[in-house]
């Protein structure tokens, strides 16, 4: 499959939408709000938990052993790579956690001594880091030329980002900025994901043979988040049978929404 400009330009629009686009979206009920219900809040997270994770699967795993299967590896030899590329993808992330100076935001009211200033940015960095990935998820997705792979990726990242760009204003207001900077703030995180998508397109566009490993290490970067910061978070004691109860249903719509993509 050639990969030209074309696939390149559709990856950077469905990261805009998905990232810039969905999480300004969902920021903007915080110019209106100056808090959410903690258990609406948690669950809307653990929903968008469901979607990552059904995404991740359905969208970029098993595609990405189906590319490898049709290019001639057995089913055995084809599910070691998707695992050898899945590994990588969550290594790499959990590698940029260790190094990068950050702060999630459940632990924005914790005090380590660290002025507003310095918070705001580790929290900054956080999102970064969080938003990278689902980036270059969408923009592997988008540009590898099958719709199927691409708008089940690029929709399930944009239904997950709508609660976490609201979660994010709204932990800003928290620590007592305006909401209008708040709002800010929050759409600038988005802008984050325009770039991975950038970059994972660029990558296919180098080398096409690359697309099943790029699908499985993107999947493994977004099961990393879904795994060491969503469920972590979402799981609060006193909060997990509604998390759960939400993650059953934004899998089961994303499930759906992916099968009904790919007929």
């Amino acid at each position: 499959m050639p990969f030209t400009s074309d696939n390149f330009a559709n990856a950077v629009i469905a990261a805009s939408i998905a990232g810039f686009g969905a999480t300004t979206l969902g920021a903007v009920p915080a110019l209106f709000l100056k808090r959410l219900n903690d258990k609406i809040n948690n669950n809307l997270l653990s929903f968008a938990a469901g979607v990552m994770l059904a995404a991740t699967i359905f969208s970029l795993l098993l595609p990405a052993i189906g590319i490898m299967k049709d290019r001639g590896a057995s089913i055995p030899v084809a599910a070691l790579q998707a695992i050898a590329a899945l590994s990588f993808g969550g290594f790499t992330i959990w590698l940029m956690d260790k190094l990068i100076p950050h702060k999630h935001f459940d632990k924005l009211h914790d005090d380590f001594g660290a002025s507003r200033l310095k918070k705001i940015w580790l929290f900054v960095f956080a999102i970064a880091i969080h938003n990278f990935p689902e980036g270059l998820s969408v923009g592997v997705a988008s540009a590898s030329g099958d719709a199927t792979i691409g708008l089940g990726t690029t929709f399930g990242i944009a239904l997950q980002n709508i609660p976490e760009g609201l979660s994010v204003a709204l932990a800003l207001q928290s620590q007592g900025y305006s909401k209008k900077y708040s709002f800010g703030v929050s759409a600038l995180t988005g802008l984050v994901e325009i770039f991975g998508g950038a970059f994972g397109a660029g990558v296919l566009i180098i080398s096409a043979t690359l697309l099943p490993w790029a699908l499985a290490f993107a999947a493994g970067s977004m099961l990393f988040i879904v795994s060491d910061e969503i469920i972590p978070e979402t799981h609060r004691p006193g909060l997990e049978s509604g998390a759960t109860f939400s993650l059953f249903v934004g899998f089961g719509l994303m499930m759906f929404l992916d099968s009904v993509f790919a007929q």
